[in-house]
């Protein structure tokens, strides 16, 4: 679990939020909370009161892990901490308890576990001295806000569950947009002579077997047809009535429709890229997105660029929001992984030093500080601070996020 470091001795002092009823002090078990800010000792940490015995409780992470460290008054001057027997029970949202053991240490008594993230929690303290035993309890949160049902769905929050998902791992280039070889042809004159008629221009849209030409034949002296050899849009025109066919194409024809898109492919990267591979695709407008697959990869390197050239299939409905020659960014899936924890990578938020999700139990949103492995545009491997079926907010979280800055639930060290 990532930690989160001060360089000074720290204090278990969150405020309740807003949301939840205003804010806490310590109190002995069973006595009603009053609001208020809290006492503060002379490390200043929290001081728990029952009649002339006082507990200073402090979170210390300075350079290590975050633990307890407990100070002991009686009469407010120190108490030996080998004279005092505690123990302290942080009760989580969702009902998991993390209960602490302490031996004496130098002036105080320290904690036998670390404090994980997030600093959340209602706080149960057990102590015995002098014959005596004491009970206090207190909220300390942070990252923590409730909403109604009715305020979540008006502003737009989505809930999912956290588990296993295939994360795949993507190489990110550049290329372009290009009608197929087959969807393209140029239209040439069979036999020598002189061209006596011409149906059709650029921009003209011809179906396969459309007549496009006549020709004398110079031989025969005997007029032929010439005809369009695939339907398509006439992208080329290099004669005019009254020339000779010679070798040159008389047109050429397009399917727009036909397309694939090419990527030149760096050698970094060429033994990744293999047929089949699933490819995202969008045009640099951004108002269009496709999901294809690497339908081939030329197998020769370009002499001077060392690269090889990739095709990606587009289907038919692609030719509504790309064109031949249009510039297009593709997202290569060139490894896949099945994790047993991922969550979604748009419901990330940030939340001081950590990349959180909030994790909803019943009504009640909190941060969940994580531990992050491989990241996609989709998914993200999570590898602590979240438990498998976990419900975290999706789509929405700005809301939750804005209402806990709003009660300002930070980290109070």
């Amino acid at each position: 679990m990532t930690k989160y470091l001060l360089g000074t001795v720290s204090i278990i002092a969150l405020s309740l939020l807003a949301a939840c009823g205003g804010t806490a002090t310590p109190q002995k078990e069973g006595a009603t909370a009053a609001t208020g800010d809290y006492e503060r000792g002379p490390h200043r940490g929290r001081m728990l009161r029952d009649g002339n015995f006082a507990l200073e409780i402090t979170l210390f992470e300075d350079g290590v892990e975050p633990e307890f460290r407990v100070y002991a008054y009686r009469d407010d001057k120190p108490v030996k901490p080998n004279e005092v027997k505690l123990s302290v029970q942080l009760v989580r949202l969702g009902g998991k308890v993390d209960t602490f053991a302490f031996a004496p240490q130098e002036d105080y008594l320290r904690s036998n576990g670390i404090i994980t993230e997030p600093h959340s929690f209602d706080v149960r303290v057990q102590a015995s001295e002098g014959g005596r035993n004491h009970k206090w309890t207190y909220p300390s949160y942070e990252g923590r806000t409730t909403i109604t049902p009715e305020a979540a769905k008006a502003g737009g929050v989505k809930i999912e569950t956290a588990g296993a998902a295939t994360v795949s791992e993507f190489i990110d280039m550049g290329g372009r947009v290009e009608v197929t070889p087959e969807g393209r042809a140029e239209v040439r004159a069979r036999l020598p002579g002189l061209i006596v008629s011409l149906n059709g221009k650029i921009g003209d849209q011809v179906r396969r077997g459309q007549l496009l030409a006549r020709v004398e034949s110079s031989h025969s002296l005997q007029v032929y047809s010439i005809t369009a050899p695939i339907s398509g849009t006439i992208v080329e025109k290099n004669v005019n009535v009254g020339d000779t066919t010679g070798d040159r194409a008389l047109f050429a024809i397009a399917d727009a429709t036909d397309l694939h898109a090419e990527f030149f492919v760096y050698p970094r990267d060429a033994e990744r890229v293999r047929v089949g591979q699933p490819v995202s695709l969008k045009n640099l407008s951004g108002d269009g997105t496709i999901e294809s697959v690497v339908e081939a990869v030329v197998p020769t390197a370009d002499v001077a660029s060392q690269t090889v050239l990739a095709h990606v299939h587009l289907p038919r409905i692609a030719a509504r929001t790309f064109r031949p020659g249009m510039a297009v960014e593709g997202s290569f899936a060139v490894a896949e992984a099945n994790v047993p924890l991922a969550v979604r990578t748009k419901a990330i938020q940030r939340f001081r030093d950590f990349e959180v999700v909030f994790a909803k139990v019943g009504n009640t949103y909190e941060v969940r500080m994580l531990e992050i492995g491989r990241r996609t545009p989709e998914w993200t491997e999570v590898l602590g601070g979240l438990e498998a079926g976990t419900q975290y907010v999706t789509d929405g979280a700005f809301l939750i996020r804005a209402d806990i800055d709003k009660a300002g639930a930070s980290h109070d060290h």
